[in-house]
């Protein structure tokens, strides 16, 4: 059952030397790609890195966490804004089956297509829609026993880290200005297995119904 994954879910940052094989990697991208997206317009890129220089960059990058560098495996998560662009947007939306009519008012509806209001608005819709392939990411890693820590703090545009350390990671993955390095997911084996503490707030505390109270 799926929400066992969930339950057991946790940050791992101390691996094994056990390395994560191709397909189980594959896998775990697999349920990234698949994550819903709102239009389909899918507004992500996947890294896959396993070089020690770029992942001495990302160390940096992420003020130092351990597990960067011991991970057998890092995903660098980007978020996209080129997917909002007309000639890629379009392209999503007819492979999708629309038909022109359709398409247009899409493209033409703020409400829809949210590169309309301005970056802010398209920068804030791109990172929700990411999350979603991240969490979808995390969960098939759990479901294959590869342990995972989601690192979002990082030095980029919206952290206003470190320009230089900015420059050079744009440069050695190849972004452009309009992708950010969002999130990485560092993926391995636990070295030392142990069980989930995972604290949350009550149900109380975070569902209603009709509205809050």
């Amino acid at each position: 059952m799926l929400l066992e994954e969930i339950k057991k879910r946790k940050s791992v940052r101390s691996y094994s030397e056990e390395k994560i094989s191709d397909e189980t990697l594959n896998e775990i991208l697999e349920a990234g790609r698949l994550a819903p997206s709102w239009v389909n317009v899918q507004p992500w890129k996947f890294i896959v890195i396993r070089d020690e220089k770029t992942k001495e960059l990302l160390y940096k990058a992420s003020g130092e966490q351990k597990q960067v560098l011991g991970a057998n495996v890092i995903i660098a998560c980007v978020a996209d804004m080129e997917a909002w662009e007309k000639k890629n947007f379009g392209a999503v939306l007819e492979k999708s089956g629309k038909n022109q009519m359709v398409q247009d008012y899409i493209l033409n509806s703020p409400t829809l297509n949210p590169s309309l209001l301005g970056n802010v608005e398209m920068l804030t819709r791109t990172i929700e829609q990411l999350t979603y392939a991240v969490a979808y990411m995390s969960i098939q890693a759990e479901k294959s026993g590869v342990g995972c820590c989601i690192i979002g703090a990082l030095a980029n545009e919206m952290t206003k880290g470190d320009e230089n350390i900015i420059k050079e990671l744009k440069e050695q993955l190849n972004l452009n200005d309009k992708q950010i390095l969002l999130t990485l997911l560092t993926l391995g084996y636990e070295k030392t297995p142990k069980e989930t503490n995972k604290i949350r707030k009550e149900p109380a505390e975070v569902i209603f119904y009709e509205k809050l109270s």
